[in-house]
């Protein structure tokens, strides 16, 4: 008997591709409102007299206070719904991009910087509760993969972006500008979302039949089985291997400008462009691992493929990243950087995947203490930067002789990653369905 459906049967509506358009926007907002402080560091420093180490707090209080409401806010969503919390995140962090341009020395900026990474968390593991009841397995790695890819066209944008806006604007009036594009992806998305997708009214049977289908059955969130998360090898791989991309990651979001700029003596707007492109090879790597995230994810023992999968990526980064620290033209140096980090982020749709998979009925709490871990190393890479430089300049270095000895670190953290994805194996923590080994 065939399992196509009836030639008369009405097919099944496309409303979740919708979702994944706005899933694609947040994600593009989210990485435009926290890249374009990179790009503005050197304006900000010079107008508020900040050293290089002050400037490293002022990443480092965003990065903390995201890590901090990550889990709580994740949570949040379990208990009532992505809808709200969704909404009540993007508000938040928009009302903070703006108010960056309203700060008048280091203790505002920290205090913006912190508030506004506080804003920021839970968009993530509240987008994975989203992707985990609207979309069928085998769909999510590519809808991950393009809401990503869009994170880092945002990403990639808003240098550049910002350096004009800077240039026509100043750099407080940018931030306002950034902060108002959230503020309409907000009120849009509350209007139009359902946590559920049979409350839709743009979803019928036939769609929904194949959400469910392919779904595990919305469960009430219960109590987070701690003792368990605590005992999974897995939960602890994939935060190990998050921290190592995201430690990478940072080094990007926040000093590649300034480091081109001080460090290899290129001018703001070159330096915007050639950030830009690194990130825009991140975005490719996005939507290439989407892809390959399904594909995997439909193999025999797709555990050991995405093993394989992210243990190669891991390696080609870091040996990419090696070859850049010798090149001497700048362009050639961005796009060593860019084929890294496009090998790079071509894991993260696999990550995503494990993960939801790993935290069973409480992803959105679960993912959030994952997306924790990561953040967590995002502070110590932008920490470290601005310490490192900060020391060797007292030292007396300038130039490339007090920016190229970073890179090397990222490299360890790179070789770090590819250790984590061979050793990763899959637990379940609940009565899921367990994989291939």
């Amino acid at each position: 008997m065939s399992d196509e459906p009836p030639p008369d049967a009405p097919r099944p509506s496309r409303t979740r591709f919708v979702l994944a358009g706005w899933l694609c926007a947040l994600s593009a907002v989210l990485f435009l409102d926290r890249i374009c402080m990179g790009q503005a560091a050197q304006d900000i420093q010079a107008e508020l007299g900040l050293s290089n180490a002050e400037l490293g707090y002022v990443f480092m209080a965003f990065t903390i206070a995201y890590g901090l409401f990550e889990v709580p806010t994740g949570r949040l969503g379990d208990r009532i719904g992505a809808r709200a919390v969704l909404t009540r995140v993007v508000v938040w962090w928009s009302a903070f991009t703006a108010l960056t341009g309203a700060v008048v020395g280091l203790k505002s900026l920290l205090v913006v910087r912190f508030l506004f990474g506080a804003g920021e968390a839970g968009a993530y593991p509240n987008t994975a509760r989203v992707l985990s009841r609207w979309f069928p397995a085998a769909e999510r790695g590519r809808v991950t993969g393009l809401m990503l890819t869009c994170a880092q066209l945002g990403g990639a944008a808003a240098p550049a972006l910002t350096a004009a806006l800077i240039w026509l604007a100043g750099w407080r009036l940018a931030f306002i500008a950034f902060g108002l594009v959230g503020v309409v992806w907000a009120v849009g998305f509350r209007l139009w979302f359902r946590d559920d997708p049979a409350d839709h009214p743009r979803v019928n049977a036939a769609e929904l039949a194949l959400i469910r289908a392919g779904t595990a059955a919305p469960r009430p969130h219960g109590s987070i089985p701690w003792r368990a998360v605590a005992r999974a090898p897995g939960v602890w791989l994939l935060a190990g291997i998050v921290m190592c991309s995201s430690f990478n990651s940072y080094l990007y979001f926040s000093w590649f400008s300034k480091y081109l700029q001080d460090g290899r003596g290129v001018a703001k707007g070159e330096a915007g462009l050639l950030t830009s492109l690194v990130l825009l090879g991140g975005a490719a790597g996005m939507l290439t691992g989407g892809v390959l995230a399904d594909r995997v994810s439909r193999t025999a023992d797709r555990v050991r493929a995405r093993r394989r999968l992210g243990a190669a990526a891991y390696l080609i980064s870091a040996a990419t990243l090696a070859t850049a620290t010798t090149a001497d033209s700048p362009l050639l140096l961005a796009a060593l950087a860019a084929v890294g980090y496009m090998a790079l982020q071509s894991t993260l749709p696999t990550w995503w995947a494990s993960a939801i998979e790993q935290s069973g009925r409480n992803v959105g709490a679960l993912f959030g203490l994952l997306n924790t871990c990561g953040i967590l190393a995002g502070v110590a890479s932008q920490g470290f930067v601005g310490w490192f430089t900060q020391y060797q300049a007292d030292a007396g270095a300038t130039g490339r002789q007090q920016w190229d000895p970073i890179l090397w670190a990222y490299i360890g953290v790179l070789l770090a990653g590819a250790a984590g994805w061979t050793l990763y194996r899959f637990r379940p923590l609940d009565d899921g369905h367990e994989p291939h080994h």
